[in-house]
């Protein structure tokens, strides 16, 4: 999480600076009327900057991944770059129309214009013949971005209708860009401001395009075919094995992929629960029922059928050097650990991990289904990994006290969480508050793309 607000942040702060050095007369402006005209141009700035560098971030790039900590923390900062863009947008607006509104209803008096001179540039002159036509349609796309942002914020908008939807901010983008260009102020182009924002929507532009044509990954796109479905109904969750063909890149446990059944639902990320043999081809996904897609996928998923699978994404891959390690799987968050286990069971003649690592796996869970957890007890004791069950009902809720009477050692360890957002969180802060260096050695998979 530091990384990407120290990234947010370092990216406000930049704009804002180049701004400011493009123009320092604000510094002196004085009333309400000569401020706002600074205003305009710096929320208009900080809106179009984060919204472009949400836009190139939305193609899964993969320069970045690695830097942030992973694609699913490169989807938080997108996250996080739509609310600023938003946020900055609705006060652009405010100072914008909300003054000419304040104008005419005599909340505000306008002081009297003096005549403008002439304008000798050839390109700007061209520029200030759109700029009705540049507020207008900015105006009207500044509503329809209000909506569709307000709806990829909103959890109870199904996916299938976000994935639809959110393709649309690409169009909105592309008008915003005619907005900016028209409407910012030419001596900007000049400075080290302009420059930026002049790659900064020219970067997005390309990847508003690549949206709208649905390329989004699409050279890390495979399709593959089912080739086994297993039930476990204990827990409501499927397993689906997926025969993949040359492309696939192979994966390392702990990563994840979208996978495409159903074009009208859009592609879904779900963590790979397997470890990857290039002889065999073939990678799992275990599914909980957790909603209306998952719901159906026992119904809607066959042996046979195709999916497209695009991958392999995350840096959850529990690289690291310490003595000790200490996964925690809640609910189908165990998904990840299976991979490994899986892994190491088949690495046992040529470990890839430091020697004489000890593991211990906390697995808690509400719901039981025997065969699975044989299943789990097996791959842990393949994989010489310490398995520690929890049942909610039986055993009551974990927490770190009961993770730290288990593993005495625990100050030597690295935890590795995934689970609901919350519990992990409330872990965090558990073992940071007992001295544990929890920006170095707590990992946890924010698993939530929207």
């Amino acid at each position: 999480m530091r990384k990407i607000k120290l990234a947010l942040w370092g990216f406000l702060l930049l704009l804002s600076l180049l701004w400011l050095w493009a123009d320092p007369a604000v510094l002196e402006a004085s009333g309400y009327f000569p401020l706002r005209g600074f205003a305009v141009q710096y929320t208009g700035i900080l809106a179009i900057g984060a919204m472009s560098l949400g836009m190139m971030l939305a193609l899964r790039p993969l320069w970045p991944e690695r830097r942030l900590g992973g694609l699913d923390k490169m989807y938080r900062l997108h996250k996080w770059l739509g609310i600023t863009a938003l946020v900055a947008a609705i006060i652009h607006w405010i100072w914008a129309q909300g003054t000419k509104w304040a104008v005419g209803w005599g909340w505000l008096v306008r002081p009297p214009r003096g005549a403008r001179p002439p304008i000798e540039n050839p390109v700007e002159a061209a520029l200030s013949t759109w700029r009705g036509t540049a507020e207008s349609w900015g105006e009207w796309t500044f509503y329809a971005v209000l909506v569709l942002l307000t709806l990829a914020l909103v959890k109870w908008f199904p996916y299938r209708l976000f994935y639809k939807t959110h393709r649309l901010l690409a169009a909105a983008y592309l008008v915003l860009v005619f907005h900016t260009v028209v409407l910012m102020k030419f001596a900007y182009w000049t400075t080290p401001i302009g420059w930026v924002m002049a790659l900064l929507m020219a970067g997005g532009t390309y990847a508003a395009v690549i949206t709208l044509l649905r390329r989004v990954g699409s050279n890390r796109q495979v399709e593959g075919k089912i080739v086994s479905l297993t039930p476990f109904p204990g827990v409501k969750a499927l397993e689906s094995v997926v025969h993949l063909p040359e492309g696939w890149p192979g994966h390392k446990p702990g990563q994840f992929a979208f996978a495409l059944s159903d074009s009208s639902e859009g592609a879904h990320p779900y963590t790979i629960a397997s470890s990857w043999n290039n002889a065999e081809r073939c990678i799992t996904f275990i599914t909980k029922g957790l909603g209306d897609h998952t719901d159906r996928l026992p119904e809607k998923l066959h042996v046979g059928q195709k999916v497209r699978i695009e991958g392999p994404y995350g840096c959850f891959t529990f690289d690291d050097n310490r003595p000790r390690q200490i996964w925690i799987g809640a609910g189908i968050g165990i998904t990840p650990f299976i991979a490994r286990m899986k892994h190491m069971a088949m690495q046992a003649h040529a470990p890839d991990w430091p020697a004489g690592q000890q593991i211990d796996l906390f697995h808690t869970t509400s719901d039981v289904d025997e065969a699975g957890l044989k299943r789990l007890e097996e791959d842990a004791r393949k994989a010489n990994v310490r398995l520690h069950l929890l049942i909610s009902s039986r055993d009551g809720r974990l927490n770190g006290e009961k993770i730290r009477a288990q593993v005495p050692q625990w100050q030597e360890a690295s935890l590795w969480f995934c689970g609901p957002a919350g519990f992990g969180a409330t872990l965090r802060q558990d073992f940071a508050a007992h001295g544990l260096p929890v920006e170095q050695r707590f990992h946890q998979e924010l698993f939530e793309m929207r």
